[in-house]
This record gives C-alpha cells, structure tokens and sequence, in this order.
C-alpha cells in the first residue's frame, strides 16, 4: 500500500527508529509452534520490553490471528484466547459487524457497516471475565463481532463460540487492536475480497493525521 515496511527481529531488544506515528504488526501463524499454549512463549522473547516501553509511549500495534493470543498474553490486551468449542480448526470466510470507529483500524468505517474476512485458528475463541467485558463496552473496547451477512448476531454466526461474538478488540487507550480474521488475505481484489484493505487504509490516514499534529 505504498508505505516503508522494516521487519523486526524477536531477539532484539529495541525497536530502532520507531516513532509513536508507527505501527507494529504482529502476523498471524504460530509463534514458537504454539508449544503450551498460543504466544505463551512469545512473551519471553527479548523484544517484548520494547513492545511493552513502545505500547506505554502511545504507539501503534497491530495483533491478527496469533498476534491476537500474543497481545493478549504479554497483558497489552485484557482477556484471552480458547480453543474453539467445536474443537477443531476452523478456516473460512466470515461476517464482522463493526461495532466502533473509535480505533486507528475502524476510523475510516461506519458503526454497523459489515465486512467479510477469513478466519484461520484452533484457539480463537475470544473469553474475559464479566465485569472486564463491561468495562470494555463502556470504554468502547470492542471493535468488532461475528455476525451473518446481514449484520445479525447469533450463535450460528459465531465460527468459534467467543464471548459475545467478540472477533477484534482494543486497550483501554486505543493504541493495541487485534483481531482474529485475516485482513491481508483479503486486501487484494484479485484474491476475491478487498474488504481488509479498509482496515489498513483506516490505520494509514489515522497515522498520518497523527503525524501532522
């Protein structure tokens, strides 16, 4: 999408040449061949202080699929991920219902306009005590829910039984946000979905907004 791309290395222990403006993506895949459990081990990788120093200072990061577990283990975002209630992995294409535009990747998308992505895991199933799931309701914590075409919640709309549909979340700051479906399998319209290039193309006019102030 025309923007400078660094990779970033896990057994290093800063982040040279981030700016708060910058966005850290934590892809999707299986961190440490998700031994014990999903990004449970990642969370002992030299990087992880500068994540946590770079995540206090108000910069950007980006968890999807297996980033999601991660963020979520490292403690960046509340609760955790479980294995699906049917047991098995799921991969499909599936309905968001986007909840808020109050994110870096749903400012540029309308509360209650859905999107369709892939989704690809055995432990996606999204789950935080009672009282963090209100607390993140009025903090406007959830970015995204499984829904079907029309926008309905259900259980059948739901792939992987999380909590209150819930596929995508943000801290209390909004400047962590990860979900579990794959918007870079779906940014190209060659591959039949395009519906992911509105998250990136959201963070990218959020970042330059940011930039400028």
């Amino acid at each position: 999408m025309g923007q400078q791309v660094e990779r970033i290395w896990y057994q290093d222990g800063v982040l040279t040449g981030f700016r708060e403006q910058d966005c850290l993506v934590i892809p999707g895949g299986s961190a440490y061949g998700d031994y014990l459990r999903p990004g449970a081990l990642a969370r002992l990788a030299p990087i992880v202080s500068a994540l946590k120093k770079f995540s206090s200072s108000g910069g950007y990061i980006f968890g999807i699929g297996n980033g999601f577990q991660i963020l979520c283990e490292l403690g960046l975002l509340p609760g955790l991920l479980l294995h699906n209630l049917s047991g098995e992995f799921v991969s499909k294409a599936v309905w968001l219902k986007t909840i808020t535009s109050n994110s870096p990747i749903t400012a540029g998308i309308n509360p209650d306009e859905v999107i369709k992505l892939p989704i690809a895991h055995r432990y996606g199933r999204y789950f935080v005590d009672d009282l963090t799931l209100k607390e993140m309701e009025s903090n406007d914590q959830i970015l995204f829910r499984y829904c079907d075409e029309e926008g309905k919640l259900s259980q059948k709309s739901n792939p992987n039984g999380a909590i209150s549909n819930i596929a995508g979340i943000c801290n209390a700051d909004h400047n962590v946000f990860a979900l579990m479906p794959h918007p870079e399998r779906a940014a190209e319209r060659e591959l039949g979905d395009a519906d992911g290039r509105y998250l990136f193309e959201s963070l990218i006019r959020t970042a330059k907004v940011d930039e400028i102030r």
